[in-house]
């Protein structure tokens, strides 16, 4: 997904996660439900991630310089693997910490019907968000199946959003449900493990988005359709004799950078490979703009 696409996606949770997490947090002093409680640090966590992912975008698009020669677009990703940390560690970690707290010392929830009111209204609110980032998810997906899709994803933010606002929309199900049954039979403890339940959801998909986040980061080829572009440009001309191999690595979303070792024809001179290569490197960037540079390696004749 481009930039320009999961954008408005980031922007709307991180408007609907801070009003959340100020109401969830009001409520969750007045009423003092762990599992409400958890939700409001699950809401401020998310407002500080959508920060985070804003500021992973804007750093990289910043041009190359001597010191990072390829551009900086790989602090998206960065960004990206520190916001699936922050979920698993103050998310679900104070989240499982809060309910056994409230396990080991249950406390009556006071003023219930507080708790479903915001709960009701986070859920509106989070549902919003949900759709502007699925909206968005779904016009990256094409045709391909929803696992698929993020797999072979190269913008984690195209799914990130969507995972949280997912998992904050299962985490108030579960609250509103630990909530009405602690109150029901007047079971305090049945709240801290709506509170564990919750950091349990949390734990899960911040392990989701750290995997695919990590991949991005340490380097992922290509798609497989592009290689072979690029093998199918070189192999076109005439006085290329082979392509042995052809390397891609993901700089950004939308920045690759390709190499690739050609065996040209003996009876090309120096300057006539140099033309060649110039014209099968223009050829490419004109087809494929996401190709940031195209390296290709003179390969001397075999046998």
């Amino acid at each position: 997904m481009a930039k320009s696409e999961s954008r408005p996606a980031i922007i709307a949770a991180l408007i609907g996660n801070l009003l959340i997490a100020v109401t969830k947090g009001i409520a969750a002093a007045i009423t003092g439900s762990s599992a409400m409680l958890s939700e409001a640090v699950h809401s401020l966590v998310d407002t500080g991630n959508e920060v985070l992912l804003l500021y992973g975008q804007h750093r990289s698009t910043q041009p190359p310089d001597d010191v990072h020669p390829f551009g900086y677009g790989r602090e998206l990703y960065f960004w990206c693997f520190v916001v699936a940390l922050l979920i698993f560690a103050l998310g679900a970690g104070i989240s499982i910490y809060e309910g056994i707290v409230h396990i080991r010392h249950p406390e009556a929830i006071t003023k219930p019907f507080i708790n479903f009111i915001v709960l009701g209204l986070a859920f509106i609110f989070e549902g919003a968000s949900w759709f502007v980032a699925w909206r968005g998810f779904q016009r990256a997906r094409g045709d391909g199946s929803f696992w698929h899709v993020i797999r072979v994803s190269k913008d984690p933010t195209s799914f990130m959003v969507l995972f949280e606002d997912s998992a904050a929309l299962i985490g108030i199900v579960i609250a509103a449900v630990g909530t009405a049954l602690a109150v029901e039979l007047d079971a305090p403890w049945i709240d801290g493990a709506a509170s564990i339940l919750i950091g349990l959801v949390l734990g899960g998909v911040a392990i989701v988005l750290a995997r695919e986040s990590k991949n991005l980061l340490i380097g992922e080829r290509a798609d497989p359709e592009l290689q072979k572009a690029i093998r199918d440009a070189a192999n076109r001309e005439s006085c290329v004799r082979s392509v042995s191999r052809v390397l891609t690595t993901h700089m950004a979303p939308d920045q690759v950078i390709a190499t690739m070792d050609v065996e040209f024809d003996d009876s090309l001179k120096i300057p006539d490979v140099e033309k060649l290569i110039g014209r099968i490197e223009g050829g490419l960037r004109d087809r494929h703009p996401e190709l940031a540079r195209v390296f290709i390696r003179p390969e001397p004749q075999r046998g």
